[in-house]
This record gives C-alpha cells, sequence and structure tokens, in this order.
C-alpha cells in the first residue's frame, strides 16, 4: 500500500506550482499531476509558428510576476529565471503618430500625457510610490483574511481602486491619459465602466513603476520551469502527462490542492452544483506572428516597447470589451500585444522577431477576428502584414483545448462582474477552502485573480498548511 502524502496537487501551472512549492519546502510531502506533457498552465513557451520562433501560447508580459510577494520567497533565479526589461514598458499609440507611455519613471511616463494632465498623474500615483513591497502583500491578497500591512495606503487605494475606470479618468483633461488608463484597466476583460476596474489600471501602472513590465529570457515557460526545479529541490514530485478525472484516481493524501476552474473542481472531486452560480467571461482571439523584422509602428515609442495597446480612444476601448460581453462580433477590436523579441534576442532567428496579440471576443465565439484584428494592427503600424512569416491562431475553442481552465476561452478563469470582481469563487470566509474537507482550490479563481503572480497559490498553501497542522 502506497504512503500517505501530505498533499496531491492536481494541475501544474504557475498557481498549483506555487502551492506545491510552498507546502513542500515546509516540509510536506507533495506531488503534483499535470495533464500536459509539460509544466506550465498560462506560463508556457512553443514553436507554434516556425522552427526557433518561440511563442508564449498565453502570458508573455509579467509586471506582477517580477513584483510577486510569493515568488520573492523563493530564489528562482538561483534556478534559472532571468528578466529582461524592454526600453520602454508599454507604449499606447495614437493616429497622430504620438504615443502615451508607461515606463518605470513617472516623470516620463506623466510628460508623456502632455502637460495638461502630467500633474493629475503624478498626483494619482504619488501616496503609493517605493511602497510596493508592503503594498502589493495588501493588493494580492483576500481582502476580507487578516489585517493589511499599510492600513493607510490600503485604505486609499481601496477608495480609487473601487472606482470604474471611467470614473477615475475623469481626474484626467486629454484623450492620451484617459485613453492609456482605459488600456490599462482593459486587462481585466470587462467593460471599463465596471466596478474597480480602476483599480486594475492603477495597479498595473504602479507595478510599472516599481518594477517594470519585463519578459523572462526565453519565454514564460522560464517561470514554470524554475517553480517547477524549485520544487523539485524542496522534495517535491512532478508528474506530467496525467489526466485526474476523479478523486479516487489520486494517491491517498491528506489533502488535495487544484489549480483548475471551479467547475472542473467540482466534477473531479464529487462536489455537485457547488459552483453552479460561478460565471465566466467573454473570450479572448489570439494570433502569435514569427515576422521578418519589428513591428513598423508609426509612433516612435511602440518600437522601443515591449508591450503596445492598440485603441487608440477610451471610447473605442470601452466600446470593443463591451461588445465581447455583450456576444457582439468584434469589428474594432482594442488589442494588447508584446513584443518579447525586441528585449530578448534568443525568441527568434537573427534579425526576426516574434509578435503577440489578442483582442476580445464573446464566449465560445467560432468566428475569425484575424481580418479585423490585422485591419487595425496596420491602422497604427502599415506595412505590417508585408512582414509576416507565419501566424499561430487560437480562438476560445483553440485556448480551451490549450488549457482546460480557460473555459469558453476566457483567460482569466471568471468573469470580472459585479459581486464576482471581489468575491470569488463564491461567498466564503476561506474561498481556497471547498465543501470538502480535504479539498482546496488554488486557481486564479480565487483571490487575488488572474495573472502569472502565484500568489492565489501562496494563500491557497496558507490553508492547507493551517489545516495539517490543526488535523495534527
Amino acid at each position: 500500500m502506497s504512503q500517505m502524502l501530505d498533499a496531491v496537487v492536481v494541475g501544474a501551472g504557475p498557481n498549483g506550482l506555487t502551492a506545491a512549492a510552498e507546502l513542500a519546502r515546509r516540509g510536506y510531502a507533495v506531488e503534483v499531476f499535470e495533464a500536459a506533457d509539460t509544466v506550465g498552465g498560462g506560463a508556457r513557451t512553443r514553436e507554434l509558428t516556425l522552427p526557433g520562433y518561440r511563442h508564449d501560447p498565453c502570458s508573455a508580459v509579467h509586471p506582477l510576476g517580477i513584483g510577486s510577494p510569493a515568488f520573492a520567497g523563493m530564489p528562482l533565479a538561483d534556478h534559472g529565471l532571468e528578466w529582461i526589461q524592454p526600453e520602454l514598458a508599454l507604449a499606447h499609440p495614437f493616429p497622430d503618430g504620438t504615443a502615451a507611455v508607461l515606463n518605470r519613471s513617472v516623470g516620463e511616463t506623466a510628460a508623456s500625457l502632455g502637460p495638461r494632465d502630467a500633474g493629475a498623474y503624478r498626483r494619482l500615483v504619488a501616496p503609493y510610490l517605493g511602497h510596493w513591497e508592503t503594498l502589493a502583500q495588501d493588493f494580492l491578497r483576500t481582502p476580507w483574511l487578516g489585517l493589511p500591512r499599510d492600513p493607510y495606503r490600503w485604505v486609499r487605494f481601496g477608495l480609487d481602486a473601487l472606482q470604474p475606470a471611467t470614473l477615475l479618468s475623469r481626474r484626467f483633461r486629454d484623450e492620451k491619459a484617459r485613453a492609456l488608463l482605459a488600456g490599462l484597466a482593459a486587462h481585466a476583460i470587462a467593460p471599463t465602466s465596471g466596478v474597480a476596474t480602476g483599480g486594475i489600471a492603477l495597479l498595473f501602472a504602479l507595478a510599472a513603476h516599481a518594477n517594470g513590465w519585463p519578459v523572462p529570457r526565453g519565454g514564460s515557460q522560464s517561470i514554470s520551469d524554475a517553480l517547477a526545479s524549485y520544487l523539485r529541490s524542496q522534495g517535491g514530485t512532478i508528474r506530467t502527462g496525467i489526466e485526474v478525472k476523479r478523486l479516487d484516481e489520486l494517491p491517498p493524501a491528506r489533502a488535495y490542492v487544484f489549480d483548475t476552474s471551479p467547475t472542473a473542481l467540482a466534477r473531479i472531486a464529487g462536489l455537485g452544483n457547488a459552483y453552479r452560480h460561478y460565471r465566466y467571461g467573454a473570450a479572448t482571439f489570439k494570433i502569435d506572428y514569427a515576422l521578418s523584422g519589428p513591428v513598423p509602428w508609426t509612433a516612435e515609442e511602440a518600437r522601443r516597447a515591449g508591450t503596445v495597446h492598440v485603441g487608440p480612444t477610451a471610447p473605442e476601448i470601452d466600446a470593443a470589451l463591451r461588445a465581447a460581453v455583450d456576444g457582439r462580433d468584434p469589428s474594432v477590436p482594442f488589442l494588447i500585444t508584446a513584443q518579447p523579441s525586441l528585449a530578448d534576442p534568443t525568441r527568434a532567428p537573427r534579425g526576426h522577431h516574434v509578435f503577440w496579440v489578442y483582442g476580445h471576443v464573446p464566449a465560445r465565439w467560432e468566428g475569425d477576428a484575424t481580418e479585423v484584428i490585422e485591419r487595425q494592427l496596420e491602422r497604427f503600424a502599415p506595412g505590417f502584414r508585408d512582414l509576416v512569416l507565419a501566424r499561430a491562431v487560437a480562438g476560445p475553442r483553440e485556448l480551451a483545448a490549450h488549457n482546460a481552465n480557460y473555459v469558453g476561452g476566457d483567460i482569466a478563469c471568471g468573469a470580472f462582474a459585479g459581486l464576482q470582481t471581489v468575491i470569488r469563487p463564491k461567498l466564503a470566509r476561506v474561498p481556497y477552502a471547498t465543501a470538502h474537507p480535504a479539498v482546496f482550490l488554488c486557481s486564479s479563481a480565487t483571490p487575488p485573480g488572474p495573472g502569472v503572480h502565484g500568489m492565489s497559490g501562496h494563500h491557497a498553501a496558507r490553508a492547507v498548511w493551517r489545516s495539517l497542522r490543526a488535523a495534527g
């Protein structure tokens, strides 16, 4: 009879690996099961187009990863993780060839917004500058569990963060600042008029000023590989290529931790309709390109930025997101794009580039957004199509097939809307616990939500070891 494990983790995404590593380094016997042949979840790197072009199927740029309190507690650099900063974190180009920028320098960012809004931007971020280490602990946690480390700034941030981005943007007079804020808020994959979208925008801006928006050398797989290497160094075991369909297929353990969607957890663990009210959000349509040269952006700043938001105006961004949430076909999409090979030449053959872009579409949408996406790109980078050597297209169906957590193509593993904005996956004192005393959830469906930062896994691990200690 096999020996009882302390914990079994299902799913080797960043949260599952973080949870496993947190438990293993505290002396618990941990084993991870992953359905895919490699670890990674939403942080993988593959040759999707042509040999020698290394693409990230999901996450590519990691402003919350480099500043994550969970990752800071692990020596991931000793396990191969190296962060690379592009010359500019983010550019937001406009049709006249100018651009707003977001960079580590607050002055550079403010100046790009124009003289009428530079001061307003400085005043918006000033209370939080220089306090990322403590604020990240407060931002990226379960709000109702424990006390904030910096209560004054946490409350002040909350007053800004609960606002819709459309309301927060009223501090600005001109379109550049409003568009930059809307583009940052759009990472929530929800209309910018939604509650707490202002907080998303502010959090990403503060992350840039504190730590930049870097890419990991070699691609996002480097994050997952470093976490896996650290886990193994602590005695943990990882088994890949094993799809778990029922709890009784797993070895006996005192706790089971799932880096899955809530509905998948309920199905595997036999929890019935425990998460029947959990809602998934709009989907994305993603294209990875192999290019013969850099993207020919009209705006000079965009040619130096690791991330480029293509909108351009706040109303256009909100309209594109609203269309996706309301179930309408995309016509003029808002695009989030990344140019990792500008900073990391290992990603493509010499002189060539990889380019990453997605727009928003309705959940389970079956159409092809390639034409509308490329039409939008050509609007700000004339001649872009002439550089395309190959493209790998992934709509909602393909994204869900790549990662089962992306239900209906929702890469956020849950809608950012209504009460679910702050209470996910359901109302509970400990959102990582379930109706089964030995079963826990650690995916981005739990607080603090999506992003490659490992904090959901970090908090879930705390819930697990408290349960294990209590059980003796």
